[in-house]
């Protein structure tokens, strides 16, 4: 991975990493980035255990998708507005 590197380079890269994240913030950024690391390669393999041949019915462990219709409801009833014109009479 870093054959083109020398051991020269690669203190130079880590001096600048160092002066700009603070000693401090290197552990929190390898944690984040061992993370990713290990999400990515996690998906990538669920994504190979994913059976996506066609078929009727889905695969076990995946419940059915079940549609449902749904009855359409009333607005509720307003309120009497009371007449304006009678009040002033």
């Amino acid at each position: 991975m870093f054959g083109s590197f020398g051991w020269m380079e690669l203190m130079l890269i880590l001096i600048i990493v160092l002066i700009i994240f603070g000693a401090g913030k290197l552990p929190q950024l390898g944690e984040g980035l061992g993370k990713a690391i290990k999400g990515f390669k996690k998906t990538v393999h669920e994504a190979d255990a994913i059976d996506v041949t066609p078929g009727d019915q889905p695969p076990t462990g995946q419940p059915t998708p079940q549609v449902t219709a749904q009855q359409p409801t009333a607005p509720p009833p307003q309120a009497p507005v009371p007449n304006e014109q009678a009040k002033q009479g």
